[in-house]
């Protein structure tokens, strides 16, 4: 399985970003819907505010992240397959309670929306920058995963933490594991499963089935 997760939507070319539009948020927002099984009313088709709308340092960003969060092992890493802009997408609509105003608003109050809930995407970036005493995706791989993980044991070490890295985190898992690579490759899909057996013994390797990858522990 892929590991840590310490857990194809846009096109890319030459292995860049291309330019993010109006009408790129509004098109994708069908395909979250039907990809996590939410009715397409659930994705709101309003104009977002312009600051939601992602810089391309910070598209960059959270495609790097995204690939420390699941990296390539047999199958594609998260940032390889989307996951990055997926999160950028349904931050910014309010998936895992992201639009949910939060009590401490003195701790990440530069980054606050007028209706008290954190733009996700900046506060990353900055705070990456913070740690990394300057640029993030200027560290070597193996400061940026040390930095990465460090933020992660800390946002989870409190059930009561309102790090936004949370959500963050959870929606990269998300958009992972409802692409393609994700739910038919690193997990096994039997579109028909056979009969019910309540009790089955789990061997070391065996993959968990993407028809109920909701269901599964991902750390």
């Amino acid at each position: 399985m892929v590991q840590p997760v310490w857990g194809e939507w846009w096109p890319m070319q030459d292995g860049q970003p291309t330019g993010w539009k109006r009408r790129d948020f509004m098109g994708a927002a069908a395909l979250v819907a039907l990809a996590l099984g939410l009715p397409t009313a659930a994705v709101a088709f309003t104009e977002l505010d312009e600051k939601d709308a992602p810089t391309s340092h910070q598209r960059t960003l959270m495609k790097e992240v995204s690939q420390l969060v699941i990296p390539r092992s047999a199958t594609p890493g998260a940032g390889e397959v989307g996951a990055g802009d997926f999160a950028i997408l349904v931050l910014a609509h309010g998936l895992e309670n992201s639009r949910k105003p939060v009590k401490d608003t003195a701790a990440y109050a530069r980054f606050l929306r007028n209706d008290g809930s954190v733009r996700h995407v900046a506060w990353l970036e900055r705070e990456l920058d913070l740690r990394a005493g300057g640029d993030f995706l200027g560290a070597d791989a193996t400061r940026r995963a040390a930095l990465l993980g460090a933020l992660d044991a800390e946002a989870f070490a409190s059930r009561a933490s309102e790090s936004p890295w949370k959500a963050i985190k959870a929606l990269i898992v998300t958009g992972y594991y409802t692409s393609e690579p994700g739910g038919s490759e690193e997990l096994r899909y039997e579109p028909v499963p056979g009969r019910f057996d309540p009790d089955l013994p789990l061997k070391p390797g065996d993959r968990a089935i993407s028809n109920d990858w909701t269901a599964v522990d991902f750390g």
